[in-house]
């Protein structure tokens, strides 16, 4: 790989398996993926042996491994989506991406397959530049600068943590959205990175990511779980709990989140209004959790990222706690994973 002379084995990619033939998905990502190691990780609930294409670097980890390396009381962390969080934890490279496997390779205005790694590694190999915006969008892209009045002081930016994909075809939305449009499709590739600002918040979609493991690994956190949490995006909460406590961590640390390039196309998959019919209190949530995360402070104390989950699970439980259980359980969680990547990482 070029981008900051980063090279292929610094890379992990991590797949989180809630479908147990993955043959075809990985068959399309081949031109991508083939000289990367990925990491697997079957979700627990899912029965079945796990299909994987020939020729690729790749360990699997199932039930058994979760079991084994967290012990039984934890694994419930890591059902449905929140398998993924498994690989995170299990990878030993810099740099990981994380893909969810009802995506495909997505193709740019050029009709060109987008190689999301390269775009990734890019992002998170040039700077950020949270605390003041440029109009221009990248001032590092080619082709694109610093516009007037930019500060000069502010012009080396900050080192980005965390990459934040988009999507073709079938968009992020949440269920009531896509139960009141059915029909709505993102077809517009908006040839495009920016920074998110400091203090702003954004709702973190955890089907195309790149992070800095080294850096904020332990700030992505399987830790928000609904009642009625399914197998469909629109039925969970824990990557978009996840991306504010990582936003709220890298804002502390004088890190960067970048939000843009690349794109993945999704296939079609669930029916928001049969989701909708689920005990589904995720849209009714951020209402009380944005202005929360928008607030909250960490003390100067907290230096690393493990320090910064555990301040911010304190804070969690002792203001978000108050109102509701289940963000008592999610600072549990929080301190929880934390004591198991430390684990790890020592093991």
């Amino acid at each position: 790989m070029s981008q900051a002379n980063i090279m292929d084995n610094e890379v992990d990619i991590v797949i989180g398996a809630l479908h147990s033939d993955l043959t075809t998905f990985m068959n399309e990502w081949r031109p991508v993926f083939s000289r990367f190691h990925l990491i697997i990780v079957k979700d627990p609930d899912l029965s079945g042996e796990i299909q994987i294409a020939e020729g690729f670097n790749v360990d699997v980890y199932t039930r058994s491994d979760i079991d084994r390396v967290v012990g039984s009381s934890t694994s419930v962390l890591f059902s449905g989506y929140s398998c993924r969080y498994f690989g995170y934890l299990m990878s030993r490279k810099k740099y990981v991406i994380s893909i969810d496997d009802d995506c495909i390779p997505a193709k740019d205005n050029e009709g060109s397959l987008v190689d999301i790694v390269a775009q990734h590694i890019t992002n998170l190999t040039t700077p950020a530049t949270p605390f003041f915006f440029n109009t221009l969008y990248d001032p590092y892209r080619k082709g694109a600068d610093f516009v007037r009045g930019y500060p000069f002081s502010l012009r080396e930016g900050v080192t980005c943590a965390l990459s934040c994909g988009l999507w073709l075809n079938l968009a992020d939305y949440d269920a009531p959205t896509q139960a009141l449009k059915p029909e709505l499709r993102n077809s517009r590739y908006v040839d495009a990175v920016l920074t998110v600002p400091v203090r702003a918040m954004l709702p973190l979609s955890g089907i195309n990511i790149a992070f800095d493991r080294e850096l904020v690994g332990p700030a992505l956190i399987p830790a928000l779980k609904l009642a009625g949490e399914g197998k469909f995006r629109w039925e969970t909460m824990e990557d978009i709990w996840s991306g504010m406590c990582v936003k709220v961590i890298s804002d502390h640390m004088g890190l960067g989140v970048k939000s843009g390039l690349p794109y993945v196309w999704r296939n079609e998959r669930g029916n928001a209004i049969e989701s909708l019919k689920k005990e589904w209190e995720g849209v009714k949530l951020m209402e009380e959790v944005v202005p929360f995360f928008q607030a909250v402070r960490l003390p100067r104390s907290a230096v690393t990222a493990e320090d910064c989950v555990v301040e911010l699970a304190k804070i969690v439980k002792e203001q978000l706690g108050q109102s509701y259980p289940m963000f008592v359980r999610a600072a549990e969680a929080m301190v929880e994973w934390i004591k198991v990547w430390k684990a790890v990482r020592s093991g």
